[in-house]
């Protein structure tokens, strides 16, 4: 394993943990970096497996608060309607994407094009819902409602188009339903516990037997790294949307959609 490949999996790990949480797409970032670095992965399992240092990572910050919920299931509702409506959030995009894995990863994976067109279009959409002036009706995660719950799943499901973005797609339903941006985040948070750790596990399975022993070693230097910058982002991201909105993430977005395209334009990639 040469030491490029190690500082190239080094980077991508520490990206994926600072994009997984805000609404900028990780895979978007992780797939276009490594086009222009060179860096490939057996079956693209890399960008997914990786994703697992972030979900440690919301562990790691709410681990005392996910101990509370788990002791108060047998006798608090409260706790077993929230655990429920995470789980019922969590379903479509589960479904769908055991349906589309070989689609989205074999079609859509390899076409950054599109991955860069929905970094732009989902850059734009989050601008118009983030300067909307509505008064929020939900402002505590722990308590949406069932029928929220599911509908921001619904949501989520878009973001198996590269690009689009799992934290934007669901931070961007919540909004346009009603909640507030700090809640908004942080049930994105929460969702983002079974669902990633379901594209890990499926992903691992269909993958079991094209996967070599320094795919991973590589995996695992990208799982520290993700799971290092992850813990950073999820300290501090509550905060800054609830001072500073999203704003900036899309343009963000806009700015890597334009230069992506510009170098695959200009470069003839």
């Amino acid at each position: 394993m040469e030491n490029e490949t190690i500082v190239q999996a080094l980077v991508l790990g520490v990206v994926e943990g600072l994009t997984e949480f805000v609404p900028v797409s990780s895979t978007a970032h992780l797939l276009l970096l490594g086009e222009f670095m060179g860096f490939k992965s057996t079956g693209k399992t890399f960008e997914v497996l990786i994703q697992l240092g972030a979900i440690c990572a919301i562990l790691a910050v709410y681990f005392g608060r996910l101990t509370r919920i788990a002791f108060a299931l047998p006798s608090d509702p409260a706790a077993r309607r929230f655990v429920t409506g995470v789980l019922i959030a969590f379903l479509p995009a589960a479904f769908a994407g055991v349906l589309l894995h070989d689609f989205i990863k074999t079609v859509l994976f390899e076409t950054p094009t599109l991955v860069c067109t929905m970094l732009i279009l989902g850059g734009v959409a989050l601008l118009l819902i983030d300067r909307r002036t509505v008064t929020p009706r939900y402002h505590d995660a722990m308590t949406y409602p069932l029928w929220l719950a599911l509908a921001i799943g619904v949501c989520q499901c878009l973001a198996l188009v590269p690009g689009v973005s799992r934290s934007g797609a669901t931070i961007g339903g919540a909004l346009l339903l009603g909640a507030d941006k700090r809640s908004a985040a942080e049930f994105s948070f929460f969702l983002a516990m079974p669902t990633m750790t379901g594209a890990f596990a499926y992903d691992l399975y269909a993958n079991r037997n094209v996967i070599s022993a320094n795919d991973v070693m590589l995996t695992a230097i990208g799982f520290v790294a993700a799971f290092i910058a992850g813990v950073f982002v999820v300290r501090f991201l509550l905060d800054f949307v609830s001072r500073h909105g999203f704003a900036a993430f899309a343009w963000w977005r806009i700015a890597v959609g334009v230069l992506g395209l510009a170098l695959l334009h200009f470069g003839g990639r």
